[in-house]
């Protein structure tokens, strides 16, 4: 039977869409100012310039005129020997770019970030001392997607997740140079705790410590990418900051053996729950499993997992599965199942792969084993699968990659 046969539930996107990494070309020499003002000379230079009536105030604008392959980050206004009073930015259209400028006048910048394969327009106004006005103006276009990756990272700025979850980041471009983007990428935690990233393939990289999170703790991801060439021709340009905070330490152990399931919280045991693991034919994973996505109802149709008859339909096909929360991306979760009857539970393992929790249709009922258990779990919760008769679970199949030994994640490591 081959592996695709052996999940429930549905295939779908991991759902690893807490953010977007955006990694882009910049221009050789997109970093340096347009300015057309003389540089910085003696004081009898500038008493000249200013008895000729010329503003000493000198305006630079980032990227370099003309650059054609811009960072879409790098925008900024600057002035010395005076203050900026009018700073316009335009896309191609004519479409008004909203700035800040700075407390002291000296700066400006988008606030937000800029579009790709669009040609921007900057004017400037600057005063000096005397009154006197200095203008610049540039023009620019930022990278094509053709010279960017992108990279989709999880979890969330600004959430808080269970002991186990991982930062994922996840490139649409293969990167050949594993060592300087991975070297741009910093993974720490409030606790101490050595943190280490894995390449699980060239578009595919994790970050976790030994051990899970300490509880409490906060983890930072800073993304440092800015110039760095992932791909021959393709630059990084995102410089970006993500916090989430680590919850209560849950750990939870599925025996398909007993057919029991229990929830413990800094080891003590505060829940047991009867369960119907995965059938003979068709065995649940064993190991240990990250909930990477939640949702009180969703479909689950076998003909996605390589549950089909000759027609192509599913084995089964159950619109409203309630409580279901994914543990792995070829299908596997743990979830409420209100089809069977109420004696299997910690009787007999029937389901074609997934946990299942006695519950009712429509997910409504707060007293339901099902409900309970979705009511107090959260992304990052870690669930072990111990005593099915099947493998364990390869470690990039979902956010699993607690099943890889610590010497062998870090032997991954591009640094």
């Amino acid at each position: 039977m081959t592996e695709s046969k052996r999940r429930c539930g549905l295939r779908a996107a991991t759902g690893l869409l807490g953010g977007v990494l955006v990694l882009s070309a910049c221009s050789g020499g997109g970093d340096e100012p347009s300015t057309t003002t003389p540089s910085k000379g003696s004081q009898a230079q500038v008493d000249e310039a200013a008895a000729k009536g010329v503003s000493t105030a000198r305006i630079a604008i980032k990227p370099k005129k003309g650059a054609s392959n811009a960072s879409i980050n790098a925008a900024k206004v600057t002035v010395t020997d005076g203050t900026l009073t009018q700073v316009a930015m335009t896309m191609g259209d004519g479409t008004e770019v909203p700035g800040a400028l700075s407390s002291d006048g000296r700066s400006w910048t988008p606030k937000e970030q800029l579009e790709r394969s669009t040609r921007y327009k900057i004017s400037a106004t600057a005063k000096d001392n005397e009154g006197l006005e200095a203008h610049e103006t540039s023009s620019f276009t930022t990278v094509s997607p053709g010279n960017s990756f992108i990279g989709n990272f999880t979890p969330e700025d600004g959430s808080t997740v269970g002991v186990g979850m991982p930062v994922s980041i996840n490139f649409n471009k293969a990167i050949t140079d594993r060592k300087a983007v991975q070297s741009g990428i910093t993974v720490s935690s409030s606790s101490g705790q050595e943190v280490v990233g894995h390449w699980f393939n060239d578009q595919r990289l994790d970050f976790r410590p030994d051990e899970y999170w300490q509880e409490g703790s906060t983890v930072t991801l800073e993304l440092a990418l800015d110039g760095v060439e992932g791909v021959e021709g393709v630059y990084g340009v995102q410089q970006k900051t993500v916090t989430f905070t680590i919850g209560r330490n849950q750990v939870t152990t599925v025996d398909a053996a007993t057919k029991t399931l229990t929830v413990t919280q800094d080891g003590k045991t505060v829940k047991t729950i009867r369960i119907s693991a995965g059938s003979p034919e068709t065995p649940t994973y064993n190991g240990q499993m990250v909930i990477s996505e939640r949702f009180k109802e969703t479909r689950m149709n076998g003909a996605t997992v390589g549950f089909a008859d000759d027609d192509g339909k599913g084995e089964y096909d159950i619109k409203d599965v309630p409580h279901a929360m994914r543990l792995s991306t070829s299908g596997t979760f743990i979830h409420g199942n209100y089809w069977g009857a109420d004696s299997i539970f910690g009787k007999v393992n029937t389901s074609h792969g997934c946990v299942g929790l006695n519950d009712v249709k429509g997910a409504d009922d707060p007293n339901q084993p099902g409900a309970w258990f979705y009511d107090n779990s959260i992304i990052g919760d870690v669930v072990i699968v111990k005593n099915s008769k099947d493998k364990t679970i390869a470690p990039d199949n979902g956010l699993n990659g607690w099943n890889m030994s610590w010497a062998r994640w870090k032997a991954g490591s591009a640094v």
